[in-house]
Parts: structure tokens; sequence; C-alpha cells
């Protein structure tokens, strides 16, 4: 017998399962292998342990009584209020499914509308472009170099204004990611304050009323207007990011009036 067989039928010989010719082969296995005849006496060690009289207890007189008299007198006690229970489970069902319409309800209330998450998302892409020096993919002041710069990059081409003499010039383009679709972006500035105008096709009515809002102190316009949607944010103040707005529209009715 070698060291695999022993270590599979060991347990069995200490416990005495063992027939008379395993029980022989084993003995003169572990006569002769000093790992296997170690493990032996490890395992007879633990078996002897496990039935010392010592690790037994015994429940002192009258336990027993005691614990069915504490279950009995549970069972009294939970059986008496049963009906009021059964009574007011009509009522306690109604509650939660209130508490249940509440929460729903309130979630809805508080879930941002989808205007809202795409302001939140062109903020963040304004602040980012600033942080990360990554204003501009195209620089130019020049509507005929960044406007061409956008073709085959997008699936639109954006309309690009220059307003230099209005106090408003073009300094160029960049792409961006804004409601899981790509965008342009023009970037122009006013004085020190740089204004990302943000352009995609719209895909819903026109809306040529100007909508304003403010975000993480951020002046937000939107607008939308020839098949095109656009925001614009900056942290120019209100009346003068107005103005810009509006020399673009001026600038676009013009030009579908020529």
């Amino acid at each position: 017998m070698n060291c695999q067989q022993t270590r599979e039928l060991v347990h069995g010989y200490v416990d005495g399962e063992l027939d008379l010719v395993k029980s022989l082969e084993i003995e003169e296995h572990l006569k002769s292998c000093d790992a296997c005849a170690q493990t032996y006496e490890q395992i007879r060690g633990l078996r002897s342990s496990l039935t010392n009289n010592a690790l037994r207890f015994e429940p002192p007189s009258g336990f027993e009584r005691r614990v069915r008299s504490a279950l009995r007198k549970q069972d009294d006690a939970s059986a008496k209020p049963s009906f009021l229970r059964w009574r007011w489970l009509p009522a306690g069902a109604a509650l939660m499914s209130a508490l249940l319409v509440l929460i729903v309800v309130a979630g809805m209330l508080r879930r941002p509308s989808s205007s809202d998450v795409v302001a939140q998302e062109i903020v963040s892409s304004h602040v980012r472009s600033m942080m990360a020096s990554h204003l501009l993919d195209v620089e130019s002041s020049d509507q005929h170099t960044v406007k061409p710069w956008f073709e085959g990059k997008l699936d639109f081409s954006p309309p690009v204004k220059d307003l230099k003499a209005q106090g408003f010039p073009l300094n160029g383009g960049r792409l961006d990611y804004i409601g899981n679709r790509p965008v342009a972006v023009l970037v122009y500035k006013h004085g020190q304050h740089p204004i990302n105008l943000f352009v995609w096709p719209s895909d819903g009515t026109p809306m040529t009323n100007q909508q304003a809002s403010v975000h993480q102190g951020f002046n937000l316009i939107r607008w939308s207007n020839e098949g095109m949607s656009y925001w614009v944010v900056s942290d120019l103040n209100l009346a003068e990011l107005q103005q810009f707005v509006q020399l673009l529209q001026g600038q676009n009715q013009a030009q579908v009036g020529r």
C-alpha cells in the first residue's frame, strides 16, 4: 500500500471501519513511512479529544422544563393580538401602497428633465475645455477656414458667422459630444470672456424664442432655427450674452432673406 492509498483509508482505520486485510496493510505501511505515521497520530489524537467526556455538556436539572415553559408563554403572547393584526392588515397594505406612490412621484419630480441634463453637459464641457486647454481644435478667426474644418467630421454642416465687427470675434471651433451625439462648438470671445456656441441638428419643432437659464454660475441661452439647435454658454453677463445671440440670429435671418 502506498502513501496515497493510506491517506484515503487512514480515517476509516482510526475509526475501526476497515476489514482485517486493509487494516494489516495500513499497519505495515505505517511502520515504514514516518509521514503517514505522523498523520495517523494526529488523526488519532483529534479523535481522542473529540470523544473526551470533559467536552460533553450536561444541562442543569429543570433546563428542559424551563425552555418548554418559555416557548408556551411566547406562543400565548403572539396568539392573543392575532385578530388585531388581521384587522389592521388592509389598512397597513393601503398605507404602504400610498407610501410607494409618494416615493415614485417624488422620484419623478426630482428627476432632471432632458433639457436640464443637456444644460449640465454643456456647462461641464465649457468648464472642461478651459481647464484642459482644449478650447479649440481649429484656431482661426476666418469663418471660411473654420466651417470647412468640420466637413467629414460631422454628419451636418454648422453655420459659422463672424461677429468681429460687433465685438464678438470668432476664435475657432472644436468637436464635442453632447446628448449622446457629436456636436460642433464654435468659440467666440467678448473681451476676456470665452463664449461656447454648441450646434447640432434639431429633432423637434423650431424654437425661435430664446430660453435663458443659469447653471453653476454660467449663463445659458438656447433656441432652434432652420433645423439647428443652438446652446450658448459663457460667464459673460446675461445682457451681453443676449446681445450676442440677437446678433447671431440677425445674421442668420439676413442670410435666409438673401
